[in-house]
């Protein structure tokens, strides 16, 4: 029998499977974090494009959601967050999401700003239309991310449903592909051993008191990669 990150990695699931909740739609569920939650994230957007509005995050599960070529299932930084509040995917998910939105929508006038899956990846095509849906029903409602998807219907959708029909409200960022990235890992801040421009996370430098101080990854017409410290 293997350790409990051994078999994570085997049977594509979290390490902390206690972690991952249901959404219920009986006794709603806060499905979307406050960022100040996370204090890399932060809460109100105090710069960029999106400034004024509120940040919110989603949690799913790793490596369930994720595909299995993504360039860190083996060392996914959710190993080392037990205490996250992970959802997993099932029939009440999305409805709970729904609900959650309309809630905050009435909450925050200005419009919130959602980070999608600080653990977790679009797990399918139809999870990508939901978002699209959510983008048409709620004009203040923008979303940012990462995905590891690559050359598959899920990618495809997220190309053309969601960062090309909504270019001034979604950015979902490409991560480590063979073909074209626009998010890195480095050991080190000084780390120059990838292919092209790309800035290190300013939060994690100390440039940036979190996102929602900075903007970079959700900024207009931003050229370059951005590279996260390995964590």
């Amino acid at each position: 029998m293997g350790t409990a990150t051994e078999l994570a990695r085997s049977e594509g699931t979290t390490v902390y499977r206690k972690s991952v909740k249901p959404a219920t739609l009986k006794l709603f569920t806060p499905v979307l974090k406050p960022g100040n939650n996370n204090k890399k994230l932060g809460f109100k957007i105090t710069k960029g494009r999106w400034k004024g509005k509120y940040l919110y995050s989603l949690t799913l599960e790793e490596r369930a959601t994720c595909p299995r070529y993504c360039h860190h299932w083996e060392d996914c930084y959710g190993n080392n967050m037990p205490f996250a509040h992970r959802y997993a995917v099932s029939p009440d998910l999305l409805p709970a999401i729904h609900t959650h939105i309309n809630k905050l929508r009435n909450k925050h006038p200005m419009g919130i700003v959602i980070r999608l899956h600080v653990l977790g990846d679009f797990y399918s095509p139809e999870y990508v239309t939901f978002w699209e849906h959510m983008l048409d029903f709620w004009p203040n409602l923008c979303i940012f991310g990462y995905t590891a998807r690559w050359g598959d219907d899920t990618q495809y959708a997220i190309h053309t449903q969601l960062n090309r029909r909504y270019p001034n409200r979604c950015v979902i960022r490409y991560s480590r592909n063979m073909e074209y990235d626009e998010t890195l890992t480095a050991r080190y801040a000084t780390d120059e051993t990838f292919d092209g421009a790309a800035f290190t996370c300013p939060e994690q430098t100390g440039k940036a008191a979190s996102c929602a101080d900075c903007g970079l990854c959700w900024s207009e017409g931003a050229t370059k990669s951005v590279r996260f410290l390995n964590h």
